[in-house]
């Protein structure tokens, strides 16, 4: 269990892949912190084909060669090019990050990630309405306030079965300590579902990205052990 408690931690401190450090890491993350957002420049790939690639490297090639794939410009997310087989492919921001995650604006994270089918119905919308509110010039506060209304409100649509996504870029980057961290898959279950993530033995671990509030939703995770290319990927 003391094993499984560490792992959560380190899990805390690291972004859409969510991270948490021991003490020598955490007083590290602190001289790391992002207090306030940066100017939106900061936040933008200003080489549009740059980031599609980087969008596409979270998924093997037979996955995101036939996804759509989603920018981020100044008036949020666009379509940059259109798919086939019903993916996404984008790269999230900082802000994706849990709401208490040192980093939530380090204009540097970039997270690449594919959504299958029923991410994008379900998961994916939560991406585009926290960009949103970010573009408008909430605080972080204010979109964590206005996230719990949007659910409440049932504006956003409910947890499709099945969502998943591959998080399996080497280019990514999700911490200023960590890098591009670890290859893994997440699985969006609601928050009475028990996979027996971070037990003893366990290769579940639960991701505190949303953790059930202000979004009603778990995100379960599962380390791979190669990289989108199927190069060897570091294990945790």
């Amino acid at each position: 269990m003391k094993k499984a408690h560490s792992f959560s931690r380190l899990l805390e401190s690291c972004m859409l892949a969510a991270l948490v450090a021991g003490p020598a890491a955490s007083a590290q993350q602190a001289q790391h912190s992002y207090p306030s957002m940066a100017p939106f420049s900061q936040y933008v790939m200003t080489d549009r084909d740059a980031e599609i690639k980087l969008a596409r490297s979270a998924a093997p090639a037979a996955i995101s060669d036939h996804a759509t794939v989603l920018v981020l410009q100044s008036h949020g997310y666009v379509t940059a090019a259109e798919g086939t087989n019903g993916y996404v492919c984008v790269v999230e921001r900082g802000w994706m990050s849990p709401f208490d995650a040192p980093q939530f604006w380090n204009p540097k994270l970039r997270g690449p990630i594919c959504f299958n089918p029923p991410a994008v119905k379900s998961i994916l919308p939560i991406t585009l309405k926290r960009t949103a509110l970010v573009l408008s010039g909430k605080s972080r506060e204010e979109i964590k306030k206005d996230m719990t209304a949007a659910f409440a409100a049932k504006q956003l649509p409910p947890l499709e079965p099945g969502a998943m996504s591959y998080m399996m870029s080497k280019q990514g980057y999700l911490d200023d300590q960590y890098g591009h961290w670890m290859s893994h898959l997440m699985f969006y279950t609601a928050t009475n579902v028990d996979w027996g993530a971070d037990q003893a033995g366990s290769p579940v671990m639960l991701n505190p990205q949303f953790h059930g509030e202000p979004e009603p939703i778990n995100v379960l995770m599962i380390a791979v052990g190669k990289w989108s290319d199927g190069t060897a990927a570091p294990s945790m």
